[in-house]
């Protein structure tokens, strides 16, 4: 029996001649398709030494086009694609932080598709500078002096200690040393600037006096680091900006401050709690500021480097600003973020990381609603479905204690395994990434947009079937 079923395998010359099988080669490759066929004739001819059920192995033959089709779009297809974030964490690090809006995407597409004047200065004719689409524009935003891009606010970081303060002393709170993520921490960041970390205070409170004794000779500057992603509550004491710049220009010794996110724009005027603003830095008079362009501020990946002119000329002169830099895409999505903060009502509207923070409740639970008709089927299936207050986060390290209320599909079953169906979801096509809570998979219509109510619909009857 055995025997003829060997004999049913086809050869892989004959395989290459099946209609689908040609058309997946143009579709994607002679080498991938190869590869898949001899996988899907290897296991089928494993599994004939292995199993004395030879009607299911007649079937997998029967299959085996299909079996190569799917092997090989599963190889050729992206790794690297969209999602539907139904979690209610709106910069959602996992996910691709911050949005970038359709209208900015057009600008880099159409860039990115032609040649452009990236280091070319249309007026002289001669090279110029890929900062000098940026930098004006960040200047009349923040009111400072000057400003600088590179790739991240890491590097940003590294940067301004190793040109302002490498083989000198930086003074610190110990309450600021925190982990931005990734396992990166400030006094690791700092070590590689070449900087030496003085930390001062407690871990609860600092004080002025602890910054002046630490002062010396050999002190290169004065660091602030804004704890966006976490908060220290009860007997604390942290100090002013003031009182550090002043300090500071009482020593002749410039200031430092890492705000994190980039936040341009004062969000307790819109129901959420204040973040401290890049301009509050600046007309405090801190020397340079350093935040990033994909968090609170919407765009994409960045670090942004603001201040005094006199520091600002060092980086861009130094050695780790051609390994920082920014390229065409980068400069391309955030000019034109950028530009929709000189009007903050556009801002607001615009940029879909504010967006989505500051969206009115009733625009979520109609979305909430509109979900709840389509997928109302699916208690057949023993799914119940309900709509329910919930909670949203800002993410991305940003406003750690804020919590925005929202509303939620919460989906149950007592028949069917939630887990699973959880899982389901994360492996569509389009894959939807939920919470999963208590039995109970929670999905946040903060985060979700209007287009997707029906591709979650879909993805949802898709799962249900596959469990």
């Amino acid at each position: 029996m055995g025997e003829n079923i060997y004999s049913k395998i086809p050869k892989v010359d004959a395989v290459l001649e099946i209609e689908d099988i040609k058309k997946l080669i143009e579709k994607t490759s002679r080498n991938l398709v190869m590869e898949s066929i001899r996988e899907e004739l290897d296991g089928i001819r494993k599994s004939i030494s292995k199993t004395t059920d030879m009607e299911s192995l007649e079937r997998r033959i029967a299959a085996l086009s299909d079996s190569i089709v799917s092997r090989t779009e599963g190889k050729f297809e992206n790794k690297f694609k969209r999602t539907v974030n139904a979690t209610g964490v709106v910069i959602h690090t996992n996910l691709g932080r911050s949005l970038i809006s359709k209208e900015v995407m057009d600008n880099v597409y159409d860039l990115a598709t032609n040649y452009s004047n990236l280091e070319f200065d249309l007026e002289t004719g001669e090279r110029g500078s890929r900062y000098s689409h940026l930098v004006d524009m960040i200047k009349r935003i923040t009111g400072a002096e000057d400003a600088l891009v590179v790739n991240n606010n890491a590097a940003a970081v590294v940067l301004v200690l190793s040109a302002m303060a490498k083989g000198k002393e930086v003074i610190t709170s110990r309450g600021e040393l925190v982990e931005i993520g990734g396992s990166f921490r400030i006094p690791e960041v700092m070590e590689q600037s070449g900087a030496t970390l003085v930390d001062v205070g407690a871990t609860n409170k600092t004080h002025i006096e602890d910054y002046r004794r630490a002062v010396t000779e050999n002190t290169g500057a004065l660091l602030k680091v804004h704890t966006s992603n976490y908060r220290i509550v009860g007997f604390t004491e942290s100090l002013s900006l003031e009182e550090i710049v002043a300090l500071g220009n009482e020593a002749s010794i410039p200031v430092i401050e890492d705000l994190g996110s980039g936040v341009l724009i004062d969000f307790s005027k819109y129901g959420l709690e204040y973040e401290p603003t890049v301009q509050d830095s600046v007309d405090a008079g801190v020397d340079v500021i350093t935040f990033s362009g994909d968090k609170l501020l919407g765009g994409p990946q960045a670090g942004i480097i603001v201040g005094k002119s006199e520091y600002i000329k060092i980086m861009k002169k130094h050695p780790l600003n051609r390994a920082f830099r920014i390229d065409k895409f980068t400069i391309a999505a955030l000019e034109g973020t950028m530009k929709m903060y000189l009007s903050e009502e556009r801002a607001v509207s615009n940029i879909p990381t504010l967006k989505l923070l500051t969206q009115d409740i009733g625009e979520i639970e109609s979305r909430a609603k509109a979900l709840m008709e389509k997928v109302d089927g699916i208690d057949a299936h023993g799914v119940k479905v309900e709509i329910v207050d919930e909670y949203s986060q800002v993410g991305g390290g940003s406003m750690p204690l804020e919590r925005i209320p929202t509303k939620a599909l919460k989906l149950n079953s007592e028949s069917l395994n939630i887990g699973k169906l959880e899982k389901g979801l994360r492996q569509l096509e389009t894959p939807i990434i939920t919470r999963l809570y208590k039995d109970s998979i929670y999905m946040d219509m903060r985060t979700v947009r209007d287009d997707e109510v029906d591709l979650i619909s879909r993805g949802l009857e898709k799962a249900i079937e596959r469990l």
